[in-house]
């Protein structure tokens, strides 16, 4: 990982003295918020992937669990484009977290201080660089999605994500790349850490907020560009099977980006390789992150370099 100075508190550190108390609320009650972001280089310069919508969903998250950042929106933007600069990557992953710090240990978090640092790396493909045109070999795993009115889904919060890594373990102990979580009632939701499109005749399938998915901002571009190159997509209910009579399936993230899945639960999906709408939606996706070409304005240029 790239040693780069990580923005704490308003101040930078060197990266091995950004350091916790043992005794940080977080780490033994998971009460912590955070966002992934992706800094491209592209033909244009240096630019950060829809930047607002992620810094903002990092205050709704923190806003769902009583956490007041102390910062605006704007500042943690700033912050984001300083801690990239200072650390003179052209292209890099990013991840702001904040977290309840040490202070009264037990369950109730009201009177530990609120902290957030901002951290930059080189991260490439997520689930391999091979993957965005091979695919992926997934299965659906054993452990469901969170039900509704149990754990604020629509918050990126880390306690979340201990769902999420049993996930993960399991698909790769099992020999898969990633796994498929079901909701409650048995409908498809989400990888561990992606949304997931199926496509059936020509028209994109997703899932609803309601399966307790993660609001992905990929997810909601990929929505926008299908749309607009007159695709149809439906958010509604999708039953197991479908998965395995589909014509494509692939996952999107700000990690993952647009990865198509080749086979589920050692079903061949379509021909076994990525599909034509899938292809169409990389090409779109990479066109404005790698390009720079970018109609939506989605892209915050970054003076590095």
């Amino acid at each position: 990982m790239t040693k780069a100075d990580i923005w704490m508190n308003g101040e930078f550190v060197p990266f091995d003295d950004a350091n916790v108390h043992v005794l940080t609320h977080a780490m033994h009650y998971g009460t912590s918020v955070f966002e992934g972001i992706r800094c491209y280089k592209t033909d244009k310069g240096s630019a950060i992937f829809r930047h607002p919508e992620h810094m903002q969903r990092q205050i709704d998250s923190a806003r769902i669990y009583r956490m007041d950042l102390g910062y605006t929106r704007e500042e943690l933007e700033q912050a984001v484009i300083d801690t990239i600069v200072r650390s003179g990557l052209e292209a890099c992953y990013i991840r702001p977290l904040s977290y309840r710090a040490m202070g009264p240990m037990g369950v109730n978090p009201y009177n530990n201080p609120v902290h957030t640092i901002i951290a930059v790396w080189e991260w490439g493909a997520y689930l391999g660089p091979e993957a965005l045109e091979q695919g992926v070999d997934v299965h659906v795993a054993s452990w469901n999605r969170m039900a509704p009115n149990t754990f604020p889904s629509m918050a990126k919060a880390g306690g979340n994500y201990l769902n999420a890594g049993l996930v993960k373990m399991d698909a790769v102990l099992s020999g898969f790349t990633e796994g498929i979580m079901l909701s409650v009632d048995g409908h498809v939701a989400e990888g561990s850490g992606e949304n997931i499109f199926v496509v059936k005749d020509g028209v994109l399938y997703t899932a609803p907020v309601a399966t307790s998915i993660l609001p992905g901002i990929t997810r909601s571009s990929i929505v926008r560009m299908a749309k607009d190159m007159g695709l149809e997509v439906r958010e509604g209910l999708i039953p197991r099977e479908a998965l395995y009579i589909a014509d494509e399936v692939f996952f999107t993230g700000t990690a993952a980006e647009v990865t198509p899945v080749r086979t589920i639960d050692h079903h061949v999906i379509g021909k076994g390789r990525r599909g034509e709408i899938t292809e169409r939606m990389q090409t779109a996706y990479f066109d404005i992150v790698h390009r720079g070409n970018d109609p939506y304005g989605w892209l915050t240029m970054v003076p590095v370099g």
